[in-house]
């Protein structure tokens, strides 16, 4: 008997060419703002179709390595968490992670993020959370609206750290955690309540610099969270699903 063999798994050559502009790009090759040849003149270097370019191309512009801008030639970009998070989230919940294990992440960073942003703070950001907290008590009988500005509050917080580490590995968990808020409220009305003053004690905290109180007040809202998830008698250990505006993404 001959000795066996694995089948060979041959990348598609627009995989092959999105593969290629992606390691000139991660390498430093290709800049930010530097305009990619055109369609014709890859096509020809890569000895590919126009239409393998193109949706080689089309890979690297849903993962934010190009962009186009109007009608001009696309150009190198960086990724942005927006661009990143969405993807994570889809994989998250590929992967059957559950409303526990998320809590578990948001436990550990989301209080390290408050601390970070009381310690940076802005005038910006000090006006961005004050903004958003003005909107969230105008919008506290609007369980949909509150749970939107619930999620962008913790992402100001994560904006504020200045910290682009932590806002990379923080907003897939929020954009999936934070919606759940949305399924806990005609369970335990109170929670919108509880939500607001939360925010307010971590915006004030934030706002003074006090970076212990920040900590301890984000601290103490996750853990409110799950209090109130387990309060409504909501099993934390079922798979979480996208919102939205992520699966239509």
């Amino acid at each position: 008997m001959g000795v066996p063999f694995e089948k060979l798994h041959v990348p598609s050559a627009y995989q092959v060419v999105s593969r290629e502009l992606r390691r000139s790009i991660v390498s430093g090759n290709l800049k930010p703002g530097d305009q990619l040849p055109s369609e014709a003149e890859m096509a020809e270097q890569f000895g590919v179709n126009r239409s393998t370019v193109r949706e080689g191309i089309r890979q690297l512009e849903n993962d934010g390595f190009v962009r186009r801008e109007g009608r001009k030639r696309l150009s190198v970009s960086v990724p942005t968490s927006s661009d990143l998070a969405p993807r994570a989230s889809r994989a998250l919940v590929m992967h059957q992670v559950t409303f526990r294990e998320l809590w578990e992440v948001a436990r550990v960073l989301e209080p390290a993020c408050a601390a970070l942003a009381a310690l940076n703070r802005t005038g910006a950001q000090v006006a961005t959370l004050t903004g958003i907290i003005e909107r969230t008590r105008h919008a506290i009988s609007n369980a949909v609206w509150s749970t939107r500005l619930d999620t962008e509050f913790h992402a100001a917080v994560a904006e504020g750290t200045h910290n682009r580490a932590f806002l990379l590995s923080r907003e897939p968990v929020g954009l999936l955690l934070y919606p759940a808020f949305e399924t806990l409220h005609p369970l335990l009305p109170q929670a919108l309540g509880r939500m607001l003053d939360a925010h307010e004690r971590i915006a004030t905290a934030i706002v003074a610099g006090d970076v212990a109180e920040a900590e301890l007040w984000m601290r103490k809202h996750i853990v409110d969270f799950r209090r109130g998830w387990e309060m409504a008698h909501l099993n934390m250990d079922v798979p979480v699903t996208l919102p939205g505006g992520i699966a239509e993404a």
